[in-house]
């Protein structure tokens, strides 16, 4: 007679599982399949399929219900997600609704999710730069967080494969805190956004102003024709889906490539409770996942896990995965687990007008705009504040309609609006300092409706950032002030942590298993055949945009891990 659960165990066994399909979890799946290794891929949403599941992405505004606004009864039930820019009538199918994944707020935290194929890599802001010494370098410097057991030497390569990949526009530039890449052709500057660049140029030795680094195809190059992606038409929908492949996801790139290879096995649905951890081999063997629409809990098998589940969610994964070796979450010796979260603060913003260019204005639409790199605290401690923070930048003309008149009159008026003068502004990104008081953990009686513990979140601003923020308001009055723009106001929204979408931490990489949970390979210190290479992997957060990062760091840990698995090290 046939053994029904052996047969069972090895129709679910794979050589290698990847958690999550998002940016980091596409790049892991692509990586282990053109290695040669079956791979099953978990994502906790629904499946989204490059082109055809993208309803709302060909309509124009008026065929639209509400013309692109949610609805009261949406807004109302909403009110968490409902503060991200990105949430509208047209994306409103790929934002995670504030019932259905419920958490704890031991401090406010606006946690901003997208569960399906592709997770937020369809609706990311697509901003890329890499990383240089100087964030690498930062904790060891001020002596603020654990060492990072890598530099930019070890990961420019990876920055480089990744990059020619997915298709970066940008400009090399020549800075030492913001190292040039593989670019595609840069966007276009207008006048005023040039300008500002000069008279940053003239009168500041350190403030560069540069246009912004973007995951957009400006020229395609082989790569992303065989790929099946198209030049970037500019519509600035891109949280819609792009149909084009105009712009890096998971969607259009990594997952179906990985599709190509006949080694991945896709499965939607799936809400992964944990990882099984055995104890006789000292090794993880498989994660148990509950099914989105039935309730039951299944098992699979692989000989290496790579979680990618989105920072927090890879964090509760962790703490939710306990065994009699580890009782309060996989690899958890040191009680790091969970701790020492991080992310990037918006809050601060400024906004003028300028008088000049008034025989110029723009023409059509950009994905992107400049970008002001850090010039706090790079070559020494110059502030009351550790570390710095980048900032955006734009520039636009007003267009001002007449809506007098009736018939005809009317609109004549509506179709002929009449320009103003140039508006510009700029927001910051600030580098926030991962302390142990910034944690997550497991609630020890809530449950989520797949029957796992909900997430505790405590995670908060300190008085860095309360100095941060004063300093960027001042600095770039100033800037503004020195570029001739008048009408300068400031503002501080006071936004929760969490709106910013870039959190990091808490399972972070070190050079000493008592003071960190990964090695310089994304590797489980304790638990070798475990990776983890998406958000909560980072040590430091850096004021660049993270997202490039993660992929650079999932293709070399795949790399990294397959030669392992070869060589019978785990």
């Amino acid at each position: 007679m046939a053994n029904f659960a052996i047969d069972a165990k090895k129709e679910n066994t794979y050589d290698a599982i990847v958690i999550g399909s998002g940016i980091s979890g596409g790049w892991a799946a692509k990586e282990l399949t053109g290695k040669g290794l079956r791979t099953l891929v978990l994502e906790r949403g629904r499946d989204v399929r490059h082109v055809t599941d993208y309803p709302t992405t060909m309509l124009n505004p008026w065929e639209f219900e509400h013309r692109g606004q949610l609805r009261k009864e949406v807004r109302d039930a909403n009110p968490i997600i409902s503060k991200c820019y990105a949430f509208y009538e047209g994306t409103e199918h790929f934002f995670v609704k504030d019932a259905e994944h419920p958490y704890v707020q031991e401090k406010p935290f606006d946690w901003i999710r997208g569960y399906q194929v592709g997770g937020k890599s369809l609706m990311w802001a697509r901003q890329t730069q890499r990383w240089s010494d100087f964030d690498f370098d930062g904790p060891a410097r001020d002596g603020f967080v654990v060492d990072w057991p890598i530099r930019y030497k070890d990961i420019a390569p990876w920055y480089s494969y990744v990059e020619k990949f997915a298709g970066i526009s940008g400009n090399k530039d020549g800075l030492p805190q913001l190292p040039d890449g593989e670019f595609l052709p840069p966007h276009e500057w207008n006048c005023v956004e040039k300008h500002f660049q000069q008279q940053m140029a003239s009168k500041y030795k350190d403030r560069p102003v540069i246009m912004g680094r973007a995951a957009h195809i400006t020229k395609p190059q082989p790569i992303h024709l065989e790929q099946g992606r198209a030049q970037c038409q500019h519509r600035t929908i891109c949280e819609r889906g792009c149909p084009y492949g105009g712009y890096f996801s998971s969607n259009a790139s990594t997952i179906p490539w990985a599709a190509r290879t006949g080694k991945m096995t896709l499965r939607p649905d799936s809400v992964v409770h944990s990882i099984i951890y055995d104890e006789k081999l000292g090794k993880a063997t498989g994660v148990r996942v509950v099914d989105a629409n039935t309730k039951q809990m299944q098992e699979f098998y692989a000989r290496i896990i790579f979680v990618n589940a989105a920072a927090l969610n890879t964090n509760l994964i962790l703490l939710n995965s306990t065994s009699s070796r580890f009782p309060n979450g996989l690899g958890n010796d040191n009680g790091l687990l969970g701790k020492y979260v991080a992310f990037h603060n918006y809050r601060a913003g400024i906004s003028a007008q300028y008088d000049g260019y008034l025989d110029s204005t723009t023409e059509g639409k950009r994905p992107n705009s400049p970008y002001i790199p850090r010039f706090r605290n790079l070559h020494k401690q110059e502030t009351d504040f550790l570390r710095g923070y980048a900032a955006g930048f734009s520039a636009g003309r007003m267009s001002r309609t007449n809506s007098d008149g009736l018939g005809a009159s009317l609109k004549e008026n509506l179709m002929n609006p009449t320009l103003g003068g140039w508006y510009v502004g700029s927001h910051m990104m600030g580098e926030t300092i991962p302390k142990e008081t910034n944690y997550v953990a497991l609630d020890s009686s809530l449950k989520d409706p797949f029957g796992i513990p909900q997430l505790k979140i405590a995670v908060g601003y300190d008085d860095n950032d309360e100095k941060m923020v004063k300093d960027y308001l001042e600095q770039m009055t100033e800037m503004f002030t020195a570029a001739g723009f008048t009408n300068i106001r400031t503002r501080d929204d006071k936004r929760n942590p969490g709106l910013d979408i870039h959190e990091m931490g808490g399972v972070r990489m070190g050079k000493d298993p008592k003071t960190s949970l990964l090695n310089k390979w994304n590797q489980m210190h304790n638990v070798k055949n475990v990776f983890v290479t998406d958000g909560a992997c980072m040590t430091s957060t850096s004021t660049q945009n993270p997202s490039l990062t993660y992929m650079a760091l999932s293709a070399r840990a795949v790399d990294y891990a397959v030669k392992q698995m070869k060589a019978k090290a785990i």
